[in-house]
């Protein structure tokens, strides 16, 4: 039987909604604002259609991101204490987000108010489905039996495990925010650049290597899952993608090709989105180290 306590996460883990749901988890949205409009990211596109979103950025609307407000997280994890269920937080990388500062400001005053329940958080330092992936490990823990201190320790064991690579489309916005300047965008995109970039040990996004051309840098991602990957042919790799579903399909196709592992495809949302663009392609897995 499951241990008594609830996992909570924020959106900016893109885990597909079905997904969640199995693993009943409380998913906190953060919110995304486009063309003079507020939407809030939650995992089905319920407030805003994917393909509408990447629709518009694409066209150049601005957009901007905000971290979930104290008072949702406070709602989200109060209802849960209030039933009884101890709460796990596995948040959005503190370099990426203030969302997660602010999940941890709610859950130090509730347990002042809860004192015979308990609520830890963990800085996942991941984004988009490498959140995701470290949550899914958590709940598979948690569903196997493991309390929530064990839990607990095993999310913090291996977050540092979780490997991010990735590679955008659109250069211009990256530049849009913030990621590079404007000339390298535009000479980036003459030349047909596509870099690769994953996110470090501080949670934080780094530029690996520059490809030319999409498919080479599809096969850049696929090699390094078969350079770090720990035993690939066991794990569930997970796959995000800024309304490319053709190109995650493609990478997901040789990875099977090659392991015969388990592959999750979901979209990047909007709050990553709006920072990497329409054309991005990102995969997830397990190594030694990131």
């Amino acid at each position: 039987m499951a241990s008594s306590f609830t996992i909570i996460t924020d959106s900016s883990c893109d885990l597909p909604p079905s997904l969640a749901e199995k693993h009943r988890l409380r998913v906190a949205p953060l919110t995304v604002s486009l063309g003079g409009g507020s939407y809030s990211n939650f995992l089905d596109g319920s407030d805003i259609p994917f393909e509408d979103f990447y629709g518009r950025i694409a066209s150049g609307e601005s957009v901007t991101t905000s971290a979930v407000n104290y008072e949702q997280f406070r709602i989200v994890m109060e209802s849960e204490l209030i039933l009884g269920n101890d709460v796990l937080y596995i948040g959005f990388s503190s370099a990426l987000s203030g969302t997660y500062s602010v999940g941890v400001r709610a859950a130090t005053e509730l347990a002042e108010q809860y004192p015979r329940r308990r609520i830890l958080t963990v800085d996942s330092l991941c984004a988009s489905m490498g959140q995701g992936l470290l949550v899914d490990l958590a709940a598979s823990k948690r569903e196997a039996g493991a309390t929530i201190d064990e839990t607990y320790e095993y999310v913090q064991s291996i977050k540092l495990k979780v490997c991010h690579y990735f590679t955008v489309d659109d250069l211009h916005q990256l530049q849009r925010g913030g990621r590079i300047g404007g000339a390298s965008a535009a000479f980036g995109t003459i030349l047909n650049i596509k870099p690769v970039l994953h996110v470090d040990d501080n949670g934080r996004l780094v530029a690996l290597s520059k490809t030319r051309g999409r498919q080479a840098s599809i096969k850049a991602l696929f090699d390094a899952f078969c350079e770090k990957a720990v035993k690939p042919e066991d794990q569930t790799v997970f796959i995000s993608h800024g309304n490319c579903r053709e190109d995650a399909d493609q990478l997901a196709e040789i990875i099977n090709e090659r392991y015969g592992c388990k592959v999750v495809i979901s979209y990047v949302g909007p709050v990553i989105g709006a920072h990497s663009g329409q054309g991005t392609l990102a995969l997830f897995f397990i190594a030694d180290k990131r």
